[in-house]
């Protein structure tokens, strides 16, 4: 038999394995996905998108950030002209998460009930391993005797690697026309929940695959596991000693260590660690910062590295402190912030959900919330509210400022406030030298500060989108782009020999570039 006809069978197994699952879920069943994933008619689907761009309309200052009015009008009317017969709530999910990211603000976020996420969840329906984005491609990034790490993943069930990145693009919003995010996330992030959304449930997975060094297609069939068994497995991943020192969820916000007698680390891993300049916790973060540039500038340091990578955000003033050390002129968070509807009166709310998908917001939280957003932006004139200045102070220097030569690591997944920071280092840092991947928060402008969640009336997707528009105080640069994240001076992914090696790339490269000097 031919490789041809192998590869048939094995595909015909897969849709027929995936088909069995999937009809097997009794109509009259108390947890089914058709319970959860009901179907919409072609009207309940029309009435909540007119609702959504409505909503949108009022809310979103970031609407037409990156796209006319006419564009934006116009991907809404053709996606409800398409929409001809009745479909499901994924499949109407999938629709919105198109539209979603085609506005451009990494803010984004849309999600169906967590009634059908957590039936999801319960399913033994999972990937059983990790992958890893390296050189355009998927690895494997599992410890395991049915594949070895590093092999070259080629197709599962049926659909080959290009596809399978490019079907899972959708999912992940960028600010502006940054790729970079969506590249590494369809590999890193796309085999948990957004698989089984994507692809449906199944019982088995026939992965196509070249081991390491090898371009011979071999083949394995995985068996499904539970969530728990792939966050297990997840944990045991092959990259672990490299990938989980700049996972922000398992590394302190922030840390500093000295690599030799010339050169320091400052890692900035989250900049949520306070609340706001009230909380306890900044006054600690903020003797930190004192002690190490301090101590940078007694031992007359002549290199620092900081490396932001993988840091999601947080949120001002701290995100702000590291720059005041490193720049010898004021600088402020933004030049204009603004939203688009008078504060007093929530737009659509009858739709409104909340500040969180996750939790629905009460009357009182609300009351408190409008009353915040009143004192923020207290003047509604001519369709805008603009920030009360005395939320957005000027930054000044602090001694002792860092003089020697500064190595900024940053990567796609910098998002929000470190992306912000990642704008002001470049924007008000003379000698630094950034290395990595743009980052997917602009540097420019975004939307942020504060999310609003809206769910739609017949599908009960939830859309999140954040209000406040940001004019961010990021000097014009020749090498920075409209439209794109922080740019590095050297664009450096992480790479495949290095994977075998637990070596991390973007590091031994700021090291070796540091010895240059």
């Amino acid at each position: 038999m031919n490789n041809t006809n192998l590869i048939s069978i094995f595909t015909l197994l897969f849709f027929l394995s995936c088909k069995v699952q999937a009809q097997s879920f009794d109509k009259n069943a108390k947890d089914s996905l058709m319970l959860y994933n009901k179907i919409l008619s072609e009207k309940q689907i029309h009435e909540d998108l007119k609702i959504l761009l409505s909503i949108n309309e009022k809310a979103n200052s970031g609407l037409y950030q990156y796209h006319t009015k006419k564009q934006i009008d116009s991907i809404y009317n053709t996606t409800i002209k398409s929409i001809k017969k009745p479909m499901s709530v994924i499949e109407f999910y999938k629709i919105m998460l198109h539209l979603a990211d085609y506005e451009g603000s990494v803010h984004n976020y849309t999600i169906p009930d967590l009634d059908l996420i957590n039936f999801l969840k319960r399913q033994k329906s999972f990937f059983p391993y990790p992958l890893i984005y390296i050189n355009e491609q998927i690895i494997f990034d599992g410890q395991s005797s049915d594949i070895p790490a590093g092999s070259r993943i080629r197709s599962i069930n049926g659909v080959n690697d290009k596809q399978l990145m490019l079907s899972f693009y959708k999912y992940y919003t960028a600010d502006g026309h940054n790729m970079t995010g969506k590249l590494s996330a369809s590999v890193n992030k796309s085999f948990g929940i957004n698989y089984l959304l994507e692809y449906g449930l199944c019982n088995e997975f026939i992965i196509e695959y070249n081991s390491p060094k090898s371009e011979s297609i071999e083949k394995k069939v995985l068996s499904a596991v539970t969530l728990e068994q792939r966050e297990t497995n997840i944990k045991n991943r092959f990259s672990a000693p490299v990938t989980e020192l700049i996972d922000f969820k398992k590394q302190p916000p922030y840390s500093f260590s000295m690599l030799n007698q010339t050169t320091g680390l400052l890692n900035l891993r989250w900049f949520g660690m306070a609340y706001g300049s009230d909380d306890p916790k900044f006054e600690t973060y903020v003797q930190f910062l004192d002690s190490v540039f301090t101590g940078l500038d007694k031992n007359k340091v002549s290199n620092l590295i900081i490396d932001v990578r993988n840091n999601p955000g947080g949120s001002d003033p701290n995100f702000e402190q590291p720059v005041m050390y490193l720049t010898d002129k004021p600088f402020k968070e933004n030049v204009k912030a603004s939203i688009i509807f008078d504060p007093t009166f929530l737009p659509f709310e009858k739709y409104f959900w909340g500040v969180s998908t996750s939790e629905r917001m009460d009357s009182v939280s609300k009351k408190m919330g409008k009353e915040y957003l009143k004192d923020v932006y207290p003047v509604f004139k001519n369709n805008i509210s603009i920030q009360n200045q005395k939320y957005n102070p000027v930054y000044h220097p602090k001694s002792p400022r860092f003089k020697g030569n500064l190595y900024l690591l940053i990567n796609e997944n910098v998002a929000s406030a470190a992306s912000h920071f990642a704008s002001l280092v470049k924007g008000y840092v003379p000698n630094v030298t950034i290395v990595g991947v743009e980052t997917v928060g602009g540097y420019y402008r975004h939307n942020g500060h504060s999310p609003l969640v809206y769910e739609l009336p017949n599908s009960k997707i939830k859309t999140q989108f954040s209000i406040v528009n940001l004019v961010q105080d990021a000097p014009k640069k020749d090498n920075q782009p409209e439209g794109h994240g922080i740019m590095p001076d050297y664009e450096v992914w992480p790479s495949l020999e290095d994977f075998f090696q637990h070596k991390d790339t973007q590091m031994e490269f700021i090291l070796k570039l540091i010895k240059t000097k």
